[in-house]
């Protein structure tokens, strides 16, 4: 009877679930027969495999803590990656030690994310697993377009002291677009 696996760093615990020898073994098969591997290595590789937008997915390019290149189009893109990561923690820095300030020159106590789909979710469950580790700053997440959720979050947030962010992909959403207009009326 399966209940663990260590393969390397990672260990897949199964105890809780209906997983056995032959469920697994049928996984493995399946994943064999509809090519996991290939496509595995083609998001790896920077190909294009979001179809709907013709270009490559780059969230493994953001993860790549190695020396190795992360071709798209024939292009390196890790120096980017590099220098965006590096700008992301100068200013989250400068934000949470009161360096960068609101548009009065207070000190940012609020966050408010607002984005859909991944570029809410992902954002939602690090602050979420991070909460303990917390300096000071209150999260707010906004994600539907119905106005009543921006503005239950408006109505504990002061706008001398809050920040915005608008995480889209594209920022073609309508409900990222909808809502980041709203903010922006509101801030104004």
């Amino acid at each position: 009877r399966l209940h663990t696996q260590n393969d390397g760093e990672i260990l897949l615990d199964y105890s809780k679930n209906r997983i056995n020898d032959e469920v697994w073994d049928l996984l493995l098969a399946l994943a064999k027969v509809r090519r996991v591997d290939a496509a595995r290595d083609a998001m790896f590789s920077g190909q294009h495999i979001n179809i709907t937008e013709n270009r490559a997915v780059l969230h493994t390019a953001l993860r790549n803590r190695g020396t190795d290149p992360v071709l798209v189009d024939d292009k390196d893109v890790m120096p980017d990656v590099r220098a965006e990561l590096t700008h992301m923690k100068e200013f989250t820095n400068k934000v949470i030690s009161g360096v960068w300030r609101g548009c009065t020159g207070k000190q940012i106590t609020d966050v408010v994310n607002i984005g859909i789909g991944g570029s809410d979710l992902g954002p939602l469950m690090v602050t979420e697993a991070l909460k303990p580790y917390g300096k000071g700053l209150h999260s707010h997440f906004v994600s539907n377009i119905d106005g009543t959720h921006l503005a239950e979050v408006l109505k504990k947030v002061n706008y001398e002291t809050t920040l915005f962010i608008v995480a889209s992909k594209t920022f073609t959403t309508q409900e990222t677009i909808t809502n980041a207009t709203s903010a922006k009326s509101w801030l104004l």
